[in-house]
């Protein structure tokens, strides 16, 4: 059996299951890296910590964007639209910054 056709088996410790809950991303890219940063920015504090950074390549960041359209897409249609205002992206500052 080629490694293709073989079950992922995934270890996570408890810690790791629990998660953590963010509420603002800043991502940044260079030619080779793509960094997600995941911060929780609490009501009316103008200062926040970065609680996780992923670092991951523009070919695993694509896929990743690909999986989270399918998973938005299958929640939308099992529990209706999620209504996340306009699209930061289309407007006249892209900052890499999502709420």
């Amino acid at each position: 059996m080629d490694q293709k056709n073989q079950p992922l088996q995934v270890d996570i410790d408890d810690a790791t299951a629990r998660g953590t809950y963010t509420n603002l991303a800043l991502i940044t890219h260079s030619e080779t890296e793509f960094l997600l940063d995941f911060l929780f920015m609490q009501p009316q504090s103008p200062k926040s910590k970065v609680l996780t950074r992923i670092v991951t390549s523009p070919i695993h960041a694509k896929r990743l964007l690909w999986a989270l359209k399918d998973n938005i897409d299958k929640y939308e249609a099992r529990f209706g639209a999620i209504a996340a205002g306009e699209n930061p992206a289309n407007g006249p500052q892209t900052t890499g910054v999502y709420q």
